[in-house]
Parts: structure tokens; sequence; C-alpha cells
């Protein structure tokens, strides 16, 4: 989760020596660091630096370390803070945390205790910037903002959002890789009751099956090797937001298993744990799998599946909505340059309108970030364009050159290109189902029935 650059932390303590240990340590680590000799000089180096965390001995002279700690809750809360001290009590530490500090360790300590503290400690000052950050986008980027199209399939997407966002009912949302789940998961919490409050992505398929639990229920301090140190799972961080789970088809059956006890409950166990935990959290699913066909292979609990599935959000493919593109290139282009008069050529936005877009939105993206990186005075080229957008091979319109290496799906590559011709058919004739088939030689039962197979049997108009 930490980003790769340096975090500055501040080490104070009275004792030379610890100072050095830990400042040598830290640095090892990949963090800047400077160092104060005691509360009072770590005051002053605050009010002249930011720092992202601040390591602070308790028993120091002229202002000890819970005088340092006021000092950052009142003037820099961004800043997170580790309290350390060799003489220890439990109302010590009771209102070192009361009063805001992230944690508190009693010193001997070892090493890894220490790296792996600094590690958490960052990675949530990291998750709350994030969603400061994510807060302060909402008017303009998540209240559909980024979720551009004028079709009437993504109005209706658009719609349904508005309906259930404020409710709190779980969500499922469905559609092929790159149609922009995570928007419509952001779309969702933003534009609900939860806004203020943390929006948790979790990537089921990028977690390692051993780590998983850990990472979403958290653990107790020595539940396995290396356990040093209680830690919050993601679960526990996002209680009043929404935890958004992609790829929740790939998660492993224990954990679905897991997953759906804190649906039932709406409690959990750390890792090591005995105790339970309340958690008041809404959960958005995503995945591009078919869930139906993997409860009845038994791969994904029926159980499970219907407590995700009691809102059902399906996103079309952009080969489904071509009449977005125009829209969402002008997007795109403003998004990479700021250029309000940066335009596609018509030729450009042939080539883009004739693709069948595989990888839909995503692949768009980095189509049109490509163009503008190789274009020239301030000019999209038609030749930054890849070769295969818009070709004869790619369009869905032409006939196969050669067979690829790989193997073609015929019925996916016929559907494809009968679908771009009843786009272009429905496009030349105004919308008008009646003419389309007309002019493609079919009956008008046919051209609804082949929309209707398409999912594209809102399209256009009977007379």
């Amino acid at each position: 989760m930490l980003k790769e650059e340096k975090y500055n932390i501040l080490v104070v303590d009275d004792e030379e020596s610890m100072r050095e240990f830990l400042s040598i340590m830290l640095h090892r680590e990949g963090y800047a660091v400077d160092a104060a000799f005691d509360g009072a000089q770590a005051v002053a180096r605050l009010k002249e630096h930011s720092y992202d965390l601040v390591i602070s001995d308790i028993k120091m002279p002229r202002l000890d370390g819970f005088g340092v700690l006021d000092y950052i809750t009142e003037s820099c809360p961004d800043t997170a803070i580790i309290m350390i001290t060799a003489f220890s009590t439990a109302q010590q530490a009771v209102d070192a945390m009361k009063k805001g500090a992230y944690d508190y360790i009693t010193k001997p300590f070892n090493n890894e205790e220490i790296r792996l503290i600094v590690k958490n400690a960052l990675e949530r000052k990291e998750l709350r910037r994030e969603n400061l950050e994510l807060k302060k986008e909402l008017g303009q980027r998540y209240s559909f903002a980024n979720l551009i199209g004028k079709s009437r399939a993504m109005q209706q997407v658009y719609h349904f959002i508005e309906k259930v966002a404020d409710s709190k009912a779980n969500v499922l949302v469905t559609g092929e890789s790159g149609t922009g789940k995570e928007l419509v998961a952001k779309a969702v919490h933003y534009n609900s009751r939860r806004k203020d409050q943390p929006f948790v992505p979790i990537n089921c398929g990028a977690i390692p099956e051993n780590l998983l639990e850990s990472e979403l229920f958290g653990h107790e301090k020595g539940a396995f090797t290396g356990a040093t140190h209680q830690k919050s799972g993601l679960f526990e961080v996002a209680s009043g937001g929404t935890v958004f789970l992609d790829e929740i088809a790939e998660l492993p059956a224990m954990m679905q298993v897991k997953l759906l006890r804190v649906l039932q409950e709406h409690e959990f166990r750390r890792v090591g744990g005995t105790k339970d935990i309340k958690v008041d959290v809404r959960l958005v699913a995503a995945t591009n799998k078919n869930l139906e066909n993997m409860v009845a292979e038994e791969t994904f609990r029926e159980d499970l599946f219907y407590r995700l599935n009691v809102i059902h959000v399906d996103l079309p493919a952009l080969k489904e909505r071509k009449e977005d593109i125009p829209l969402l290139v002008e997007h795109f282009l403003h998004k990479l340059t700021g250029d309000d008069q940066l335009k596609a050529s018509e030729s450009i936005m042939r080539r883009l309108l004739d693709y069948h877009w595989p990888g839909n939105i995503r692949e768009l993206e980095n189509t049109i970030e490509r163009c503008v990186v190789l274009g020239c005075d301030g000019e999209l080229a038609e030749d930054s364009l890849p070769k295969h957008v818009g070709s004869s091979t790619s369009n869905g319109a032409g006939v196969l050159d050669e067979l690829p290496e790989e193997g073609l799906d015929l019925d996916a590559y016929l559907g494809t290109i009968e679908q771009d011709i009843l786009l272009k058919a429905l496009d030349r004739c105004g919308g008008v189902r009646k003419k389309a088939a007309e002019l493609l030689c079919i009956s008008f039962r046919s051209i609804r029935y082949r929309l209707a197979k398409y999912g594209m049997a809102n399209e256009g108009e009977d007379e």
C-alpha cells in the first residue's frame, strides 16, 4: 500500500544512543529521518517541517512525550505518532491512545517489531490521506462525472445508482474487465450517507491466500510467526464506510465462509483472536465472471451469492454503447492534457468507433494516452493509433486475413460483426428499426430478435 517515496520521520528521545539506533535503522528502511533530543526541540522542528510520523519517548526534560502528542494533535493532525517508554504503565498506554497516538511501545523492543509498527502506521496514514483526497473530489468526480455516457444503457445505470446508493443493501457489480466497476462502487459510496467514512478497496485476486484473512480481518500479536504486533484488518478500518471487494470470484472457499459470517452477523474475529468485533460496513462486490455458473459448478457458495446479489448493477461493454465513445474521448483528452480545444479528427474518431474494444474503457483510455504522448503540435496524429484499432481484422466488420495462432471464438467473433452491422444500420436510419431491417434485407421481427439477443432491445424506434 505504501507508495514508492520517502516518508519523513522525526525521532524524539533524550538518549543519544536510542536516537542514533532508530535513525540508522529507519534510514536503512528507506525513510528520511530527523532527530530531536527532547520534546521542546521536537515542537520547534514540527513548526518548521512537515513529518509523516513522529516516534517519541515519553519521559524527557523540558517537554515530555505527552506534550509532543498534545502539540501534534492540535497543530499537526495529519502526523501519526508512536509513543515509546521504558517505564510502562497500563494507564499511560490508555492515555496515549485516547489522546490520538497510533501505538505505544515499551522498551526494550526488537527491530522487526518497530519496523512493522512503523509500516502499519504509515499505511494507516496513507489510507486516511487517500480518503480525504477522495472526499474533496466528491463534487466533480463521483457524482457520476467519471461514469461518462449519454447512451440509454448508461443513463439506466445512473438512475439505478441514484435509487440504491443510500440504502444499506449489498451491491454486486458485474461486467467485462475495464468497464468501470470500481467507479460504480465509488459512485454508490460517495452518493450515500456513508460518504464521509472510509471507502476501502480490496482486490481479492491480488492478495496471497495465506495473507488474505489477516488483511481483511487483522490478527492478534503472536497469532502466527511474524505477528509481533496486533493489526487491524481492512474491515475494521472501513467501519462506518464501504468495503469494495473486487474480483470476488477469486475469493478462496474458506474465506467465502468467513465473509458470509460477517455479512450475516456483522462481526468477525481477528486471526488468533477470541473476541468478536462488531463492524458496520456496506459491501460492494465486483466480478467479470458469471457467479451463477460458479454456483452451479459448486466453486462459489450459493448462500454467499444471494447475500452479495441483493442489488445487481450490470455494466454494458463499450462495444454495446459506441455512441458514448466521443464523450469518453473528450473526457480523457481533457483529463490527460487539461486542453478543452484538443479534439480527435474525424478519421481518428471513425477508427475508434469501428473498433470493438475488448479491453473496454480501460483500453480506450490507454489508447488516447498513447495518442497524446505520440502527437505533435497539440494535435492527435492518426499514425499514433495502434495499427489494430479500426483495422479490417479488428473492427468486427471485416474478414480475418488469417486465423490467430491461439485460435478464435467463432460465435463471439461473428456476434461482434453482427452487432457492428446492426449499429451501423440503425445509425444510418436514425434509429428506426423498421428502416434498418429493410436496409439489411431482413424482417422487422428478425431485427427485433437480433437486437434482443445482444441486449440492444431498446436501441432505436419501431417507426
